[in-house]
């Protein structure tokens, strides 16, 4: 559970660090939309390490998670549709049936077999959102196969889901 009280609002050297981060595992286009000018954030530290952990927007929501053993970002439902509004299909995305939406909210993983389309650029390991072919997000996980192997696996995971989107 994300404690409020030990949020400090981000400095400017924060927010440059940060972005630089998004800049590497995503693209600049998709960094200046995660950390648009004059927008707050909160940043909450590790208490172990006084690391940067989790990363909060405006509102004290959890926008997006820094990773301790890689240093790279676990995206969240909010940084997800940032993610898919400033970006085309298939760009960071495994598309998959629609018939299988629903399995996908409730959290379970994704099979190479219901996968339609995915990013070439996308590496085993990576965090990708999951959509259906209408582009609506279903979830957030992390690829098991890069987009390029999906298109020639029938069988086996996907994408490891993490976090699924819930229904408004």
């Amino acid at each position: 559970m994300i404690n409020l009280t030990q949020a400090k609002p981000a400095s400017y050297a924060e927010i440059r660090k940060l972005k630089t981060i998004a800049s590497y595992q995503f693209s600049s286009t998709i960094a200046d939309c995660l950390f648009p000018p004059n927008e707050k954030f909160f940043i909450q530290y590790s208490m172990a390490t006084n690391k940067i952990r989790n990363i909060l927007d405006h509102n004290l929501r959890l926008f997006l998670v820094l990773r301790a053993q890689d240093y790279l970002f676990s995206l969240t439902e909010i940084s997800g549709q940032i993610i898919k509004k400033c970006s085309d299909k298939p760009k960071f995305r495994f598309v998959v049936l629609n018939d299988i939406s629903q399995f996908i909210k409730e959290g379970r993983n994704v099979f190479c077999k219901f996968v339609l389309e995915a990013d070439e650029s996308i590496r085993a390991g990576d965090e990708v959102l999951v959509v259906n072919e209408d582009d609506e997000l279903l979830a957030i996980g992390r690829a098991r196969v890069s987009g390029e192997e999906v298109k020639h696996y029938k069988r086996g995971i996907a994408v490891i889901v993490k976090r699924e989107v819930k229904d408004e």
